[in-house]
């Protein structure tokens, strides 16, 4: 899709161009969510959206344009390391899925496109140390076509579990959203 600017000018993306990005922080408590099994009083999210409501909750509201780049960048409370060497577990974001509020029922998914996965694109810090942050992020655009409104997803969170191999997945149960305002 294209559309052409008052001087003529004919935009590829319109509302990508001169955007800043936008930062989803998710932080996750992982003793409390791996002992309940859910991410219910385990999730605290914020960004640097201007006007968004629910800062340090799990219930957040994001204000971004269409076009917009979004990135969730997703960590542990606890990011240092322990006396005995060893690392906590780590969080990651498995899936964001849109949901379809425009029927009432938050469980489906959305029908139509709201947003253009990059998903990973450059690559996070693999290595530890006390000097470099190390977080999982997911990243996705926009679209320019997105109709001004309120959406709300669902992250899928793949959680490492203290001593044990297998990962738990969770999905978030209160739905964060992004608020889509025209370009």
């Amino acid at each position: 899709m294209s559309t052409t600017t008052r001087s003529g000018v004919e935009k590829q993306n319109p509302g990508q161009l001169n955007s800043v990005q936008l930062n989803i922080v998710t932080l996750i408590n992982m003793e409390r969510a791996t002992a309940t099994g859910s991410l219910s009083d385990a999730m605290y999210m914020m960004d640097n959206s201007i006007g968004g409501k629910g800062q340090g909750t799990s219930s957040l509201e994001t204000v971004c344009k269409q076009g917009q780049v979004i990135n969730w960048i997703v960590r542990p409370i606890d990011m240092e390391k322990r006396l005995d060497g060893t690392w906590p577990p780590m969080p990651k974001i498995n899936n964001i899925v849109f949901l379809d509020t425009e029927l009432g029922d938050e469980e489906d998914v959305a029908e139509r496109r709201i947003f253009n996965e990059l998903k990973i694109y450059g690559m996070p810090d693999r290595m530890r140390d006390k000097y470099t942050p190390v977080y999982y992020y997911w990243a996705g655009t926009v679209m320019s076509t997105a109709k001004p409104g309120l959406y709300r997803y669902r992250l899928v969170m793949e959680l490492e579990q203290e001593g044990k191999k297998e990962r738990l997945y969770l999905n978030t149960a209160i739905h964060p959203s992004i608020r889509v305002i025209p370009v």
